[in-house]
């Protein structure tokens, strides 16, 4: 690697919820730009973008490191009135193993430790799962800082000693960070000092938070999004406008007091080698009742079913097309997949639960119209196999069943209670910033009422297909949003602020429908968090266990999904 080169190991995209306003596919290109030669990505508390991330960097010739920026606490299972400290601590995967104890951390952190709605661990989980993992000792927010900012060297030196003993000498790096911030500068002599005390290394960051300089202004209006408040009147802000990717120039001048900060970007990027399985198929096993395997116990229900539909005996036809979609469901790898959605639709209509008759190109599946998952006769209606299963296309299949409202709330308790707990879950979503949206933020921010917001949002026409028009449509000649920004100065004001948060993640919340099952505990290949699921029936406010990663992610690393509509 070039000794003019630099790699960024603390980085935040737009997963660090209105925090971080980078795209992740723009990050990794800027940096393959300056010619850095891997991109790190540590989000607050969470891996949302892991697998974004490994396609990005892939895309752009660079290595991606995933981390995460825990949250640090004496006491995960404390609760309880009274404050709580929380700090900053930069962990990034050094290999597979790594990568899975990082997993397991950023879940603990919701499933065990949520606090406040921050996911928290605290030392003896780190400890359990440190191996692998290579710590930063962290931003101004870390406890390391903290107590050099409070005079307290005595007791940074003991966080540094713990550090030091949980992840071993050589995964422990003293982060120093050049900001234009005299907290930092204090830091920063501290950081050197005791680094030196103990033999560390130091390591240079950016705690990149926006693209480039000019986004600052941006950067600003989504903390004010963030924290309900106005542009002139902030509750939150960044002192300096040093947290953007720098390039290498600018950093390796930025810390010429120190090289070696520099070379140690280098050295961990070189460390750091987790390669993401995409494209794998990773369904349960289903447990036969009679022992046979899965393939003779779904042939045996299929062949059970076809006399049912077709009679007894059933016509050739019925007969060779179920063949050939069994040869074809066998050689891909899927009785245990249908075997799996045969026995939740059959709970269900035993249970009196209303299942609908079938949707999309399962219909054309013979061998679902014979498991009774579907009622439509793919033979009466000529409807091709292909178009569901084509082993020229391994994919998995995919299923939408439709369920009555109350029932599928009965039926998702019985798939968790079946493969267990800690296998099922729901999928998480991302609503993002579309220009409707972000027109009504950026007229909060800039403090004006409510209608200006609103007017100006009306101007934006529906989505077409559940796709927002974007602002550069919208301000294309003839346009009523460019109109009006052309006659209203005020408008185009809102619009120039809305233009910066535009398409930016602004909440999580549960996908409507999709439901992921393992074949082993989950937290072994995803990362989960909680999700806020409104109130229950005592009206206590209910969370529900949902993976990390949204739709797209889950289906490339293969694990099994299915839409309980």
């Amino acid at each position: 690697m070039s000794n003019t080169a630099c790699a960024h190991l603390h980085v935040h995209s737009e997963y660090s919820l209105l925090d971080g306003a980078c795209k992740i596919d723009a990050l990794a290109r800027r940096a393959a730009e300056f010619g850095q030669p891997a991109l790190g990505l540590t989000d607050h508390g969470v891996m949302n973008g892991a697998v974004e991330l490994h396609k990005a960097c892939s895309e752009n010739g660079i290595k991606p490191i995933v981390g995460c920026e825990i949250y640090l606490v004496d006491d995960h299972a404390a609760s309880g009135p009274g404050r709580v400290e929380r700090n900053h601590l930069t962990l990034l995967a050094a290999d597979d193993v790594g990568y899975r104890n990082l997993v397991k951390l950023s879940s603990a952190g919701f499933l065990e430790g949520l606090q406040r709605g921050k996911p928290s661990v605290d030392l003896a989980q780190i400890e359990r799962h440190s191996e692998g993992i290579i710590a930063l000792t962290g931003c101004l927010a870390s406890r390391f800082c903290q107590r050099l900012l409070e005079d307290r060297a005595h007791d940074a030196r003991a966080h540094a000693d713990d550090l030091l003993r949980v992840f071993g000498p050589e995964n422990v790096y003293f982060e120093v960070q050049k900001n234009g911030l005299a907290a930092q500068e204090k830091c920063n002599e501290g950081i050197v000092r005791i680094a030196g005390e103990v033999g560390g290394t130091l390591v240079g960051t950016g705690d990149v938070h926006y693209l480039r300089r000019e986004d600052y202004e941006h950067h600003t209006a989504l903390l004010c999004v963030q924290t309900k408040s106005t542009l002139a009147a902030p509750k939150l802000t960044f002192e300096t406008n040093e947290f953007y990717l720098r390039d290498s120039e600018q950093m390796i001048a930025a810390f010429a007091e120190w090289p070696e900060a520099i070379a140690s970007t280098l050295e961990i990027a070189e460390r750091c080698s987790v390669e993401l399985e995409l494209g794998k198929q990773l369904i349960p096993r289903f447990k036969t009742p009679d022992g046979s395997s899965e393939r003779d116990y779904l042939r045996a229900r299929v062949h059970d079913g076809l006399r049912l539909r077709y009679g007894d005996p059933p016509p050739a036809e019925a007969v060779e097309r179920m063949e050939m979609e069994l040869d074809v469901i066998d050689r891909m790898g899927f009785n245990a997949y249908f075997l799996i959605v045969w026995d939740f639709v059959k709970f269900a209509k035993e249970n009196g639960i209303a299942v609908g008759p079938g949707r999309g190109s399962a219909a054309g599946s013979l061998v679902s119209y014979c498991l009774a998952i579907t009622d439509v006769d793919p033979l009466r209606y000529d409807l091709l196999f292909e178009r569901f299963l084509n082993p020229e296309r391994v994919s998995m299949p995919d299923i939408d069943i439709d369920f009555s409202v109350r029932g599928r709330e009965r039926v998702m308790r019985y798939v968790t209670e079946k493969y267990g707990r800690e296998s099922v879950a729901q999928i998480v979503t991302f609503g993002k910033m579309f220009p409707r949206a972000a027109t009504r933020d950026a007229a909060r921010v800039l403090g004006l009422d409510y209608g200006a917001g609103d007017r100006l949002a009306k101007l934006i026409p529906d989505p077409i297909m559940g796709r927002a028009p974007s602002f550069e449509d919208c301000l294309k000649s003839g346009q009523p949003l460019r109109k009006a920004c052309d006659e209203d100065p005020t408008a185009k004001q809102i619009v120039d602020v809305a233009r910066g948060l535009e398409g930016i993640v602004r909440n999580s919340s549960i996908h409507a429908a999709a439901v992921v099952i393992a074949d082993r505990p989950l937290t072994d290949i995803v990362p989960l968090q909680l999700a806020d699921a409104g109130t229950d029936e005592n009206g206590v406010r209910a969370f529900r266990t949902v993976t990390q990663f949204s739709m797209k992610p889950i289906e490339e690393i293969g694990i099994l999904k299915m839409d309980f509509l």
